[in-house]
């Protein structure tokens, strides 16, 4: 993936958050009517959205794109709307998990887990992304910071090194707000990390733990194609 595009794609997804905050801070008890109003929904409040990984590094061209989206809880529920969602498409917790409004405008990307519940990640990957780019998206309750030390203990404690979050991460929207700076930094290749060995190392791991989980990271990463998505909460 050629890094200008993976930029502009990013630029996309910080250019719909911001937008559905904006529509968001309306008053709650207007529906959304105008074309505008619908194209700025989303499932879920996003709060911060990062990049990590080779994008950060200024790695050109790219083998994935890696986003990371912190979410809101849905503090306007429709739960009297969920009947209705549940008869017509077979998903429950619409108005409770993921916004009513939005499904409503968009029912093709109406997303469930294998209980048949509605998903947030799932449906922000498929509201935000074609199934073929090769686009990584973590959604998570927590912001990146603390995520990426939670995912390492438990990924250290389970032996699961292909669970962890790679640390190397940039954010470009925060609380209502673009870091223009950053994006620019991310464009013009600005911006030094360690290695992805180095970078475990300052989180505690030592020198070989540190290499082998680097190794079990990328292979796993190589096996990836097309969109994909994680949820996690902490």
């Amino acid at each position: 993936m050629d890094r200008d595009a993976a930029l502009d794609r990013v630029a996309e997804i910080v250019d719909h958050v911001a937008r559905s905050a904006t529509a968001g801070s309306t008053d709650a008890g207007d529906r959304m009517a105008s074309d505008a109003d619908r194209a700025a929904l989303l499932p879920v409040p996003v709060r911060e959205v990062w990049v990590y990984g080779d994008v950060a590094l200024g790695l050109d061209p790219i083998d994935r794109l890696d986003v990371y989206v912190t979410k809101d809880l849905l503090m306007r529920g429709d739960a009297d709307r969920e009947a209705a969602f549940k008869t017509q498409y077979g998903v429950s917790g619409v108005g409770k998990s993921v916004d009513a409004d939005w499904a409503a405008a968009y029912p093709e990307h109406l997303r469930a887990n294998d209980n048949g519940h509605a998903a947030p990640e799932r449906c922000l990957a498929a509201h935000l992304m074609s199934d073929d780019e090769p686009i990584h998206l973590e959604v998570c309750n927590a912001s990146f910071s603390d995520n990426v030390t939670q995912r390492l203990k438990s990924a250290v404690a389970r032996d699961a090194y292909e669970q962890i979050l790679d640390p190397r991460g940039v954010c470009l929207y925060a609380d209502g707000q673009r870091d223009d700076d950053a994006m620019s930094k991310l464009r013009g290749g600005e911006l030094a990390f360690p290695t992805l060995s180095e970078a475990l190392e300052m989180l505690g791991l030592d020198a070989s733990d540190a290499a082998a989980a680097a190794d079990v990271m990328r292979a796993r990463r190589a096996e990836e194609t097309g969109r994909t998505v994680r949820g996690d909460v902490v």
